[in-house]
């Protein structure tokens, strides 16, 4: 099935009780049950419920996987992946990375016993020199927030696997229709579903996909003993935001890519960060390993401080400034004050998050209307 189509139909079947095309929305907490254990296969709802059976089925086909779960949060799904380690171990992550993910690793799961080395996983050099005898997992962003560094799966993959380790990549940015890490080697597969996956900046909920029938057994006991598990009208969002996910991720891309090569001419631009410019590091990489650059662009202004950016700020009339990404409207984001703010300043400042650094989560609006509104805004600095 080409992806146009398994956009539409992932997940879905006409309901067989009225024949409704739309999955329904199973808004309940509990399930009659025939005698004690024997039911419908529901039975209670942070355990499973119709609609998130549907999403979950889908998150599954999307990424080629056997396996889909959904949980609360991109940050819940995250969390139920590093529970599948023990105090004591020690995973490989992406250097550069969402400041939330940082946080959960470095405030919470250090603390009870993990330990975490963030290391350039463009780099399979670098990854190789990290691993250690009690190295259990490699947790790589490509492209990666907010640099949009682009790190090789299927290179990390084999890295990973030859070193008694799992691969888990968090596709957030590039979504299934531009990356499928699963089919270069990848075990497990996060999503921030929040993002581009719903798409209309509704709705919080996170995803995971696997092949592996032990790692899943695994999630599904932890989805259902933490129960950090999405409502039935989340999971209906989101189902509904998939079935255009190929035509919105289509042009994101195309306006990512005119905004790039705009703000790449523009003198008071002094760096872009963008897969799908010549001039990206990993530019040859991110045409083999995705189906397009996606559309999100980071770019660092200049600027002697922040209040410079006051201006800056006011003069905009189409983007917004907010947190998040991924919805049919553009955003603007300054991660060193806003996503990635607990990241202590001098590491922000080693890995080249900027005080003049902005990352915009390109819409769908015109391409004309958003240069335009950045063209004036920068005037303005």
């Amino acid at each position: 099935m080409k992806w146009h189509t398994l956009a539409v139909h992932a997940g879905t079947e006409p309901d067989p009780l009225t024949g409704a095309v739309m999955v329904p929305v199973y808004f309940t907490s509990t399930y009659a049950q025939e005698a004690p254990g024997i039911h419908k296969g529901y039975e209670y709802s942070r355990t499973h419920n119709p609609t998130r059976t549907a999403l979950e089925m889908a998150l599954a086909q999307l990424e080629g996987a056997k396996y889909g779960l959904a949980f609360a949060s991109g940050l819940a799904a995250t969390e139920a992946v590093l529970h599948l380690l023990a105090p004591g171990q020690h995973v490989i992550v992406s250097r550069d990375l969402y400041g939330g993910t940082y946080r959960l690793m470095r405030k919470v799961f250090e603390t009870w016993g993990l330990q975490f080395d963030f290391v350039d996983t463009t780099d399979p050099a670098a990854v190789e020199a990290a691993f250690r005898p009690h190295t259990r997992l490699l947790w790589v962003e490509t492209p990666s927030n907010p640099l949009l560094f682009v790190s090789p799966i299927a290179a990390l993959a084999e890295l990973a696997h030859t070193h008694g380790a799992k691969l888990a990549v968090d596709n957030t940015f590039a979504t299934p229709y531009l990356q499928n890490p699963i089919e270069m080697g990848a075990d497990i597969v996060v999503h921030s579903a929040t993002k581009y996956l719903g798409g209309h900046s509704d709705v919080i909920l996170g995803a995971i996909a696997t092949n592996d029938e032990e790692i899943y057994q695994r999630l599904r006991f932890i989805q259902n003993a933490v129960g950090a598990v999405p409502g039935p009208m989340d999971c209906f969002l989101v189902l509904r935001g998939i079935k255009t996910l190929a035509l919105r991720m289509q042009k994101h891309s195309e306006n990512a890519q005119k905004i790039a090569e705009f703000l790449a001419t523009h003198p008071k631009v002094s760096r872009v960060y963008y897969p799908g410019l010549p001039t990206h590091p990993q530019y040859l990489l991110a045409k083999q390993q995705m189906r397009l650059p996606g559309g999100m662009v980071s770019f660092e202004v200049k600027i002697a401080s922040t209040e410079e950016l006051r201006a800056f700020w006011s003069a905009l009339q189409i983007f917004t400034l907010a947190e998040s990404l991924g919805g049919v409207e553009s955003l603007i984001n300054h991660p060193a004050v806003m996503t990635h703010a607990s990241i202590p300043p001098e590491e922000r400042l080693a890995l080249g998050i900027t005080d003049g650094l902005l990352r915009l989560s390109v819409g769908i609006e015109d391409a004309d209307d958003l240069i335009a509104d950045l063209k004036g805004a920068l005037q303005r600095l």
